[in-house]
């Protein structure tokens, strides 16, 4: 049998484009109590854990959405067109704390179809996530050197993992 290279950019292109070109909104709460926020996210994964499909999310402490990571079971992560970056941006630079950040954004709430956590009408990808684990990233365990740049307030991110138990798309996703 002939092997050849699958150059990375070509085994990677499809997870790796989606977190960093696309983003995703990743919303905690729970819809129905009008109790939820929203944070644009660019770090994450996706793969198999525990014989199950995950999305692995970060989101440091000081965020909004880390109280509602941390009090509610699951979360949602939602994709959208390239047109949409300047209001993801809005939405990962002004904080649900102080504003009704996606009033102003004038996106479309929705709820979704298993989990509490909201989802977006525009979005092009719909992830639900149960979460199944956590962990605080420690320093002590970064090996590449251009790790602890990313952290100068030492506000190291909580990880997320998500089991997938519900994913929405339309064709234009492979498109975008």
């Amino acid at each position: 049998m002939t092997k050849i290279n699958i150059p990375l950019d070509q085994w990677a292109k499809i997870p790796h484009d989606i977190w960093d070109s696309h983003w995703f909104l990743l919303s905690a709460g729970d819809y129905s109590k009008d109790e939820f926020n929203t944070m644009t996210i660019s770090w994450g994964s996706f793969g198999t854990i525990w014989n199950r499909p995950f999305a692995m999310v970060v989101v440091r402490p000081q965020r909004y959405t880390f109280q509602f990571m941390e009090k509610y079971d699951d979360f949602s992560l939602c994709a959208f067109p390239t047109k949409f970056q300047p209001t993801l941006n809005l939405l990962g630079t002004i904080s649900g704390r102080d504003n009704d950040k996606i009033k102003e954004s004038g996106l479309s709430v929705q709820p979704s179809k298993i989990i509490k956590a909201p989802v977006f009408n525009e979005a092009i990808l719909q992830i639900e996530c149960k979460k199944i684990y956590w962990d605080d990233l420690n320093p002590d365990h970064f090996i590449a050197k251009y790790i602890p740049r990313q952290y100068p307030m030492k506000d190291y991110h909580r990880m997320y993992f998500g089991e997938i138990v519900a994913i929405e798309t339309d064709s234009s996703f492979f498109n975008s």
